[in-house]
């Protein structure tokens, strides 16, 4: 148990991909995204949804990343490859743990976007991601725009859409 505590510590370290490739000197970490991705859960989640349920989802959702890496569409790596990595790596960092198997559970159901959480939290999850591409436009960085766009296609809740909309 605690070499996957340590382990999972790793995601503090890991820069996100898509930051490294769009040249950004000191981009952040997985585990920045993913503190952002929780903050933003906390913050905007529809009062109807299971906070729990949304923060375990917002906290597990790249976990696997410190084994796999941050894959991004532009590895050239095939979408069922990379998910089959990261359930392997997840099984793996879940076997140890306490209530790991209802970790591993909560990661599938996100993973499969199986309920109104999943798919809030995805959103939440690209939210994000134009946030910061935003913070790093108003700091110097140049081509943030791709981030914005990659945002709009997955944002579906009109508060969200919003938001994204006074980020441009």
């Amino acid at each position: 148990m605690k070499r996957t505590l340590l382990e999972a510590l790793a995601l503090k370290a890991l820069p996100r991909a898509g930051w490294l490739r769009a040249g950004v000197a000191s981009p952040e970490s997985v585990a920045a995204h993913s503190w952002g991705v929780a903050w933003l859960t906390l913050v905007l989640l529809p009062e109807e949804l299971d906070l729990q349920r949304a923060l375990t989802y917002a906290v597990l959702h790249d976990l696997a990343e410190v084994r796999t890496g941050d894959v991004t569409p532009h590895d050239g790596i095939p979408a069922s490859t990379k998910a089959a990595r990261e359930h392997h790596a997840m099984r793996e960092l879940m076997a140890e743990l306490p209530r790991g198997g209802d970790l591993l559970e909560a990661w599938e159901r996100y993973e499969a976007q199986i309920d109104a959480e999943a798919r809030f939290v995805r959103q939440l999850d690209r939210l994000d991601m134009a946030l910061q591409a935003r913070a790093y436009a108003d700091a110097g960085s140049t081509g943030m725009a791709e981030f914005l766009d990659s945002a709009e296609a997955v944002l579906t809740d009109p508060t969200l859409e919003q938001l994204l909309a006074s980020l441009r």
